[in-house]
């Protein structure tokens, strides 16, 4: 039973720390099967978490820091598709600046309007998003079936669900909806979509914009739900990590969501090995070692050692 306990507990980590990085894989997910280039996931995360917690603070109502949050990722969002898709700029450097603005302008503005060297206060519980608690559906026992419900599907932050519940409708939407086919066309073979009548420009707008939104819930998450405030360069490469995902994915909603889970679980394990000795031994894991743990796994996906992956066609090209 104890073995059993600690593997769930293991797991319900797992589905808390991966809910940010599917968030930000998801926003890269649209923004690259419409053809543009998204390195800019990092800073989108990143200052819509300060918007959110902000708001949350000022406003004391998180709907609102949510709110706040997703229209941030969004006007990030909109400032990456003028400079990519209006004016054809380069889309890695554009998504570079776009990290290193949001990095500078969220400390700035954090330390003028809160004064704690680059932190919002401390968050209240009613200042966080809420958690979920699922209907009691099983009896709470001792039953494995009662565990797994209780401990590891119920009690997780709203914005849990709500990702799980993306990862299906951005399958529906590729597979089934003909706006989903417009989009993935665009990344695919734009000159195709346009001679169909279809502004390929238009709808890369569209999906950046969305993606903008859903990066804005993944800064959202790290502040007012996961956490408990911002605090300075908090999204420590996470968005990287997502787009390492999003490629380990193959651009498909849910290997990315399996690939996020994978991520989330090596983190969730990091932290659980800290502190333990290996094989008996009396001398301790170093911290570092065991924290660079996902990071590795980021380079060696990004480098193409785990898997191959087809990007779409026209990925980068104006």
């Amino acid at each position: 039973m104890d073995s059993l306990l600690s593997w769930l507990q293991l797991f319900d980590a797992s589905f808390r720390l991966a809910t940010p990085l599917l968030f930000a894989a998801l926003a890269g997910l649209l923004s690259e099967r419409s053809g543009i280039i998204d390195i800019g996931l990092e800073g989108k995360m990143l200052f819509s978490a300060f918007a959110g917690a902000a708001m949350a603070t000022i406003s004391g109502s998180p709907w609102q820091g949510l709110m706040v949050a997703v229209l941030a990722g969004m006007l990030f969002s909109l400032l990456h598709a003028f400079v990519c898709i209006t004016h054809k700029g380069d889309q890695v450097v554009s998504g570079i600046a776009i990290n290193m603005l949001a990095l500078a302008l969220s400390s700035i503005l954090a330390q003028r309007l809160f004064s704690l060297g680059g932190m919002t206060p401390i968050l209240s519980s009613e200042q966080r998003l809420p958690s979920l608690n699922l209907p009691s559906l099983i009896d709470k026992d001792d039953s494995w079936i009662s565990l797994l419900y209780w401990k590891l599907l119920s009690g997780h932050n709203i914005l849990v669900y709500v990702g799980f519940a993306l990862v299906i409708a951005l399958w529906l939407f590729f597979k089934f909806s003909p706006l989903g086919k417009r989009l993935y066309a665009a990344g695919q073979d734009p000159l195709a979509l346009a001679r169909a009548g279809v502004s390929v420009a238009a709808t890369r707008y569209m999906a950046l914009i969305a993606g903008g939104a859903i990066c804005g819930l993944s800064g959202a998450y790290l502040s007012i739900g996961h956490g408990a405030g911002f605090f300075e360069n908090m999204t420590v490469g996470k968005g990287f990590i997502a787009l390492a995902a999003l490629i380990f994915g193959k651009w498909h909603p849910i290997r990315v969501f399996g690939a996020c889970l994978l991520f989330g679980f090596l983190e969730a394990l990091t932290i659980r090995l800290q502190g333990l000795a290996i094989f008996g031994i009396d001398s301790l894991v170093p911290i570092q070692l065991i924290e660079i743990l996902p990071y590795v796994l980021t380079l060696l996906v990004l480098a193409g050692f785990v898997g191959h992956s087809i990007a779409p066609k026209a990925l980068g090209k104006s």
